[in-house]
């Protein structure tokens, strides 16, 4: 019975033993003085925010502008589309525009159900 004893003793040892010998250490990451390059698709900065963790370390999280789309999709004819003349593109008339028609509801600012040029122009920017 002793040695049965001694033998469960000497597992749980080894059972603490081994993780402690299994531990990492880290060291903290370098600081760096210059600010990360701008990623090809941002614009100007628009927001930041830092939050401080329990561990002293500081996260930084930046919010940029994206750059105006140079695409065929956000080119639009006001004229072209204003097809009854009423200084206003209606939900029927954006049809003739993929895009327009897409991304109607979020250009519809005051949600009237059309777009002036003021509105395209906020969209165009």
């Amino acid at each position: 019975m002793f040695r049965s004893v001694r033998a469960i003793a000497l597992c749980a040892l080894a059972a603490v033993a081994v993780p402690a010998a299994a531990q990492v250490t880290t060291a903290p990451l370098q600081q760096v003085d210059d600010a990360p390059a701008l990623s090809s698709q941002a614009g100007r900065q628009t927001g930041v925010v830092t939050y401080d963790r329990e561990d002293g370390q500081q996260v930084i999280i930046r919010s940029y502008e994206p750059r105006s789309a140079r695409s065929e999709a956000y080119r639009v004819d006001f004229a072209a589309l204003d097809v009854d003349g009423d200084g206003f593109v209606s939900r029927a008339e954006a049809k003739a525009h993929p895009t327009l028609d897409a991304e109607f509801n979020a250009i519809d600012s005051n949600r009237d159900g059309r777009l002036s040029r003021e509105e395209l122009a906020g969209w165009l920017r």
